[in-house]
């Protein structure tokens, strides 16, 4: 597939807003700058003791070679062990896959199943990739606005509307990435009482942050209404839950059909996720999750560390995530104002760029979730650093002149 063909799918961006904040951290970094990165999704706790032995014990007994395709007969029965345990799903050894992370778990079973101009419904805000790969795939993203008063979630109403003949997919994040919001077990029942009502309709259940949750119980389709069952692709992954970024080892659970062709998919690509991290991740999937408790503590701390500076500013406000470890802020009353250099910020990237020049902490915009005029902060970042980050935006925030109400 050529570049030029590639590039009319693609949302121009050319690398996700995530990786561009990355690299302008590091080029200011190696400037001599003190920059924090706010703008990352990951955790900067320790992959725990216990998960690490177990990917070098892989290495030291020699266990470095190819495995099949979607994972080893024993991962799969943590993968399996993990689904029936957690969220009452049985699957079969036929229904499960791991693959190299959870991105390329959704990648793939869109690339599977999408004809051209085929429609996948995306809440919006919404993980930067969804509508990338929706493109990719030959599919058209039908992004669904979602708003603060709805608690940032889709409504029964607003997804019954977006559903038409040619919707191939619904993409359900919960807990949220950039929001942290969290539907509620009778929130996901309304939905999938919409969905059951439109049998041509696949359901992608985005589960990875199942474990970072401050507020309520966990909710994914399936379980809610088993009548889905065999039409919802349930993926989660060990990135986020037990701090395994780099390990890169997701898993899904779904019909055998879309398994299938799923693994044809990434047998012709990456063939088998690592051997050492499927050791790992039968070590995370079958070990005791202790350091949770204390891990979410933190961030409890964490997230009121920087609702406590929003609520300081003049500018910012936001509601209070029930998980994941972002604050999506809103900035929109920061639009129109100036500079000390006389500049006029006139969009939630503008916003973003001046506190990565200004103040020296990486954020990342708004418009690039679907959602213009926020602004995403991750603080899974050490408390300290944390703590002076959030005196930089404030004082970044405090050296503007805002645009006088109207």
């Amino acid at each position: 597939m050529s570049h030029a063909r590639l590039a009319p799918r693609m949302n121009g961006a050319g690398s996700s807003p995530t990786a561009e904040i990355s690299n302008k951290v590091r080029a200011l970094t190696a400037q001599g700058h003190a920059v924090v990165n706010l703008g990352e999704g990951e955790l900067d706790f320790p992959t725990p003791e216990a998960i690490c032995a177990a990917g070098i014990a892989a290495i030291e007994e020699g266990d470095t070679k190819y495995t099949a395709v979607a994972g080893t007969a024993a991962l799969k029965a943590a993968i399996r062990a993990k689904f029936a345990r957690e969220n009452a799903l049985d699957y079969s050894d036929e229904e499960v896959i791991a693959g190299a992370g959870a991105k390329q778990l959704i990648f793939n079973a869109l690339l599977a199943t999408l004809a051209p101009g085929e429609e996948v419904i995306v809440p919006a805000p919404y993980w930067v990739s969804y509508p990338d790969m929706v493109r990719l795939a030959e599919g058209v993203p039908v992004i669904v606005p979602c708003t603060p008063a709805q608690g940032w979630k889709l409504t029964p109403q607003a997804l019954k509307q977006a559903i038409t003949p040619l919707t191939r997919w619904v993409v359900l994040n919960s807990p949220n990435n950039p929001t942290g919001a969290v539907y509620s077990p009778d929130e996901m029942r309304a939905l999938t009482e919409v969905l059951l009502a439109c049998p041509q309709v696949l359901v992608l259940a985005d589960d990875i942050y199942e474990h970072v949750r401050f507020e309520g119980a966990f909710a994914t389709p399936a379980a809610v209404e088993p009548a889905l069952r065999e039409r919802t692709l349930t993926v989660n992954g060990l990135s986020k839950g037990y701090s395994m970024t780099g390990w890169r080892l997701g898993y899904a659970g779904g019909p055998a059909w879309l398994v299938a062709a799923m693994q044809v998919l990434q047998s012709q690509s990456t063939s088998n996720p690592s051997t050492i991290s499927q050791r790992a991740g039968i070590a995370a999937l079958e070990g005791v999750r202790d350091f949770m408790a204390g891990w979410l503590e933190t961030l409890r701390t964490r997230r009121d560390i920087v609702l406590d500076m929003i609520a300081r500013v003049d500018g910012l406000a936001s509601d209070v995530p029930e998980g994941a470890f972002y604050v999506f802020a809103d900035c929109r009353a920061m639009i129109g104002a100036t500079t000390p250099a006389g500049r006029v910020i006139a969009s939630d990237l503008d916003f973003a760029t001046y506190l990565l020049e200004a103040a020296h902490v990486g954020v990342v915009h708004g418009a690039a979730f679907g959602a213009p005029g926020y602004i995403r902060i991750a603080y899974a970042v050490d408390t300290e650093t944390l703590r002076a980050a959030c005196r930089r935006i404030e004082a970044a925030c405090r050296a503007l002149s805002l645009k006088a109400a109207a």
